[in-house]
């Protein structure tokens, strides 16, 4: 007993936060910077900001853009719609690549394959070209993938809420403050001297070097696990060497992965979407300023700084009182009201009420985004890159659907668009209650009576008896064990066994 306390505790001096048995962080110290776990989180985020800023650099830009290349509205919905549809096969590659090669690698090598497109904007000289590169940007939204892995892959249950919200709403916040940047940094090249179809074109050259540095940080200072690479556990032989095809099945196979597909295609997809007409909307709506429209429109995004995290924190909060089943039924509650503010948004008619109506709409959509990936970490854990990837191609699904439907070409007005994909957001939320997990229970049932219904019997399904006599569930038994947390205060307290420690 005292040679597992004192191996406890020389496992717990290795790092500079408090670990659980997977060496995955206890809690969150959003002002440090330690390594692993800490560092991982800001570079995670940072990285994902540069490329959030990079798909949305067009939108503050596009009365300049559409006057230089003589774009219609069709052409501006095309590539809007061309801006995230990419993303949503590259977001389930990312997923199987995190899986298989870890986040750092993925990441790294996504952002630095993408960030030639963002250089070419500036050579855009047709709808055509200017459709294509917003096509292959989008690809870079994919790191929001590997950023959710990464923050799952570095901390334990009570927190992972919080840290996949914060590195996701600090990462979304790109699409908020390039709403600020470009218009900024498009008036200093032009009052330097260039014209202004010449200005916007060197402005992109800002965030794609933005987007090129983070690249390089994430290689130089990142780390994959807490206890290293993948390279090097797989040859220490730490790690097992996982199977794409045995990955891809029990990701694939797992409804609950595509309920949270669906659901997510109506928070993130939803602002996604926003992202790229609210700047339009009141520019033309409201007959305002390119810069007070673009300030406007920035307040969307910007309310990532407090919304998603809050999402996140929100999430474990409600499951260290209720489990699992508080975590579903505040998803559903927040983006339910969500879908109404939606509407409302859509029939406000004066300036001030639609920038109210806006901000708190943003809020409550950003926020379920943060409790959707508060859910997203327990699906699987042999999958969960894959089950991840899913959920956030259902996110860029969600924004091609909505563009499509609403925002295409003159069949809507904007308002009329904004507001039927209210109904839609509410309508597509409702799916949640049909989750379950038999060791946790769903949004009107209860755990399963089954007394082998636990947390070990879930995760281990995964593993075939060969795989397990070869040790390579271990993994997964340490997550079942941390993930106990999920059962809820008072369901924990009277389903643990007296004896256990």
């Amino acid at each position: 007993m005292e040679v597992e306390q004192s191996s406890m505790e020389s496992q717990q001096k290795k790092f500079a936060l408090p670990v659980d048995s997977e060496h995955k962080a206890t809690e969150f110290r959003l002002f440090s910077a330690a390594a692993p776990h800490m560092r991982a989180f800001h570079l995670s985020w940072i990285s994902f900001f540069a490329c959030f800023v990079s798909t949305f650099a067009v939108p503050p830009l596009i009365p300049i853009i559409r006057d230089n290349l003589n774009l219609t509205a069709t052409d501006i919905g095309n590539a809007g719609i061309a801006s995230v549809s990419g993303a949503v096969f590259a977001r389930i590659s990312m997923g199987t690549a995190c899986d298989l090669f870890g986040p750092r690698l993925a990441s790294a090598s996504l952002i630095l394959l993408t960030a030639p497109a963002v250089y070419f904007t500036a050579l855009a000289s047709s709808a055509t070209s200017f459709l294509l590169v917003r096509f292959f940007t989008g690809f870079s939204l994919a790191t929001f993938v590997s950023t959710q892995f990464w923050m799952s892959s570095m901390f334990s249950a009570p927190v992972v809420g919080t840290a996949n919200g914060l590195a996701g709403g600090w990462g979304n916040l790109g699409g908020g403050a390039t709403q600020l940047i470009m218009p900024l940094v498009f008036s200093l090249i032009r009052d330097i001297g260039a014209v202004k179809f010449t200005a916007w074109r060197i402005a992109f050259f800002v965030p794609a070097l933005f987007q090129t540095l983070s690249a390089f940080a994430i290689l130089l200072f990142g780390q994959d696990m807490p206890d290293g690479n993948f390279h090097n556990l797989k040859k220490s032989g730490d790690k097992v060497k996982d199977e794409f095809s045995r990955v891809f099945y029990h990701g694939i196979t797992n409804y609950r992965g595509w309920i949270l597909a669906l659901t997510y295609g109506f928070c993130f997809g939803v602002e996604l979407t926003v992202d790229n007409i609210i700047a339009e909307y009141f520019f033309d709506r409201f007959d305002l300023k390119l810069h007070t429209a673009g300030i406007i429109a920035a307040s969307f995004g910007l309310a990532n700084v407090v919304s998603r995290p809050a999402g996140g924190y929100l999430s474990d909060a409600m499951a260290k009182r209720y489990g699992m089943r508080g975590r579903l039924w505040t998803l559903w509650v927040v983006q339910t009201i969500g879908g109404v503010l939606c509407i409302l948004l859509g029939l406000m008619t004066s300036l001030s009420a639609s920038i109210v109506v806006m901000i708190v709409f943003s809020l409550f959509v950003q926020a379920a985004c943060g409790l959707t990936f508060g859910v997203v970490p327990f699906v699987s854990r042999r999958s969960l890159g894959f089950i991840s990837g899913m959920t956030g191609g259902g996110g860029n699904v969600g924004a091609v659907l909505t563009q499509l439907i609403f925002f295409k070409g003159s069949r809507y007005s904007k308002e009329r668009g904004i507001t039927l994909m209210g109904v839609m957001i509410i309508a597509c939320t409702l799916p949640l209650c049909l989750i379950y997990f038999p060791q946790w229970g769903g949004m009107f049932c209860g755990p399963s009576s089954n007394k082998i219904a636990t947390e070990e019997v879930y995760y281990l399904s995964e593993w075939n008896s060969k795989e397990k006599e070869k040790g390579f569930h271990h993994a997964s038994l340490k997550f079942a064990d941390n993930s106990r947390s999920e059962r809820g205060r008072k369901l924990d307290t009277s389903t643990r066994p007296s004896d256990e420690t």
